[in-house]
């Protein structure tokens, strides 16, 4: 079952002249379900607005949060989801045209997919990493954005797979790193955690903000946003990734090094206790 532009069907009416799948003309986003409730709603929400309005699509006047969460969750309910689910929303722009679309308004798609845990918890305790030099990221505004077009995560996926890895970590026009191949990298050194900023190319991950929200509140810790080389990798004493589905998950290894996994361990239980609270 899908929910296609507000009617929830079996049949997905995708036709030959899609946009998004043409020209990777689309934007989504992924949210996490849990007992009925979008995890970190209005975070999704106005991620996906500025989304459109970078790739210049027209926002219809219904599409309110309201609508937002009304058209995730519906799909969610009717296919018994609803306790503890992931539910994709993609947005594309209506066909026609060629490289210039005919307008600018849009259609979307909803789907939705049973999750195994409800709580965030370590899926790895084992989980190593290498760096994906392939291609790189640039430092622009779409690279901030969740867009369909996503070739860099998926050929740094299969490079990963091919030679034993759990993840890759991939690196911007400056050389510098800026995220995982499925979420935004933290770096504790000392007692700093580092995050790389928006600027450097990384997405404006929902989970990034709110584990950015929680490290701020450790007394033991300070948090900065500041550019991340391949050699600070080698310095520090934690890394791990996050993502509005998984949460956390720690690094354990990057080549020849070996890194600890408290810091990470210990915001995961301070993100549960915060959800469990709203």
């Amino acid at each position: 079952m899908i929910n296609f532009n507000g009617n929830i069907t079996s049949e997905a009416n995708l036709l030959i002249g899609n946009r998004g799948f043409l020209y990777g003309d689309s934007v989504f986003e992924t949210v996490k379900i849990l007992d009925g409730k979008i995890l970190f709603l209005e975070d999704h929400y106005f991620r996906l607005m500025s989304a459109m309005r970078i790739v210049r699509m027209e926002i219809p006047m219904n599409f309110t949060m309201e609508y937002f969460e009304e058209q995730l969750l519906s799909l969610a309910t009717a296919e018994n989801l609803s306790a503890s689910s992931r539910a994709r929303i993609s947005v594309y722009r209506n066909e026609g045209g060629f490289y210039l679309p005919k307008d600018n308004n849009v259609s979307f798609l909803v789907t939705v997919q049973p999750l195994e845990n409800s709580v965030y918890r370590i899926e790895k305790e084992e989980y190593e990493v290498e760096l994906y030099k392939d291609f790189v990221v640039a430092k622009h505004l779409l690279s901030t954005t969740k867009s369909s077009n996503r070739m860099i995560n998926v050929t740094g996926s299969i490079f990963a797979d091919e030679n034993g890895y759990d993840n890759c970590l991939l690196i911007n026009d400056d050389k510098n790193v800026i995220e995982a191949l499925n979420g935004n990298l933290f770096m504790l050194m000392g007692n700093k955690l580092i995050t790389p900023p928006i600027s450097e190319g990384c997405l404006n991950g929902v989970m990034r903000k709110q584990i950015l929200t929680l490290a701020k509140k450790i007394e033991t810790i300070e948090v900065e946003e500041t550019p991340i080389s391949p050699f600070d990798l080698q310095k520090a004493d934690e890394l791990f990734i996050t993502n509005v589905i998984r949460g956390i998950q720690p690094i354990t290894k990057y080549r020849k090094k070996e890194y600890e996994t408290k810091t990470a361990k210990d915001l995961l239980l301070r993100l549960n206790a915060q959800i469990r609270l709203s």
